[in-house]
């Protein structure tokens, strides 16, 4: 266990599979009767529904900021959250939105039985963050799927997965706060493309503050010089996670 503003975060490890496959009887404060979980306000215009759509997988190129708020308004509503590959800096930079450490599990290393330990995590989280450490297995990524589908959860994945039913990439960024040669970095304005299925084909790309100066995930207007769009990741390395604060 480590301890966060007095909050309890579970760290578990692969080696630590066992306690993990008992987490099915985590799930007694969870949002039911929904088919969507809830999302930030300023993510809901840009998701297909205004949410999340239970049974689903959704991808974001990176393990940041994006990946981590589409969890946050779950978490504040009661949901559990398993982290897999994502290291604990993660958990700290999300809770600032309001991701609640005390319903996090965090697993911030992955071996070759990853997809087992998500799929443990899966059975007992409402959302679980995963950065895969390889490609998974065609069968087994199957058999993860209609786990989900059963359970009523969503995978939200930092890279690849063939069958996603959501793919969001950040198009295009802007920091604001530097002056000439002096200030800092206070906010980020980006545009975030969605693509996938049904309605998701044809969603058009919003602009957000990612964050705003608060810290904040806002809607916001689309800056008065066009930037260049940023060239597509290669989502095979690990990238990492930076937290940049206002103030």
């Amino acid at each position: 266990m480590t301890e966060w503003n007095g909050c309890s975060i579970l760290v578990s490890v692969e080696a630590g599979l066992a306690d993990l496959t008992r987490l099915s009887g985590v799930r007694t404060a969870v949002i039911s009767g929904e088919n969507t979980l809830p999302v930030l306000p300023g993510l809901r215009d840009l998701l297909p529904g205004g949410g999340l759509a239970r049974g689903s997988v959704v991808t974001v190129p990176e393990a940041g900021l994006l990946l981590l708020a589409l969890a946050a308004a779950a978490s504040a509503e009661g949901a559990w959250c398993g982290l897999a590959g994502v290291q604990e800096a993660g958990v700290l930079a999300a809770a600032d939105l309001g991701l609640c450490p005390e319903r996090v599990l965090l697993t911030p290393r992955l071996g070759a039985n990853w997809l087992q330990v998500v799929s443990s995590l899966a059975d007992g989280c409402e959302i679980v963050i995963v950065r895969p450490p390889s490609a998974p297995h065609a069968q087994l990524q199957r058999r993860m799927e209609a786990a989900l589908r059963r359970a009523g959860g969503v995978l939200l994945v930092a890279g690849e997965w063939p069958a996603a039913q959501l793919r969001l990439r950040v198009l295009r960024r802007e920091w604001s706060g530097l002056g000439y040669g002096h200030g800092r970095l206070r906010a980020c304005r980006a545009e975030v493309a969605v693509s996938g299925r049904g309605a998701a084909s044809q969603a058009q790309p919003r602009w957000l503050w990612l964050p705003a100066e608060d810290g904040t995930v806002a809607p916001a207007e689309p800056p008065a010089t066009p930037l260049r769009e940023l060239p597509a990741r290669d989502t095979t390395a690990q990238a990492a996670l930076r937290v940049v604060r206002a103030g």
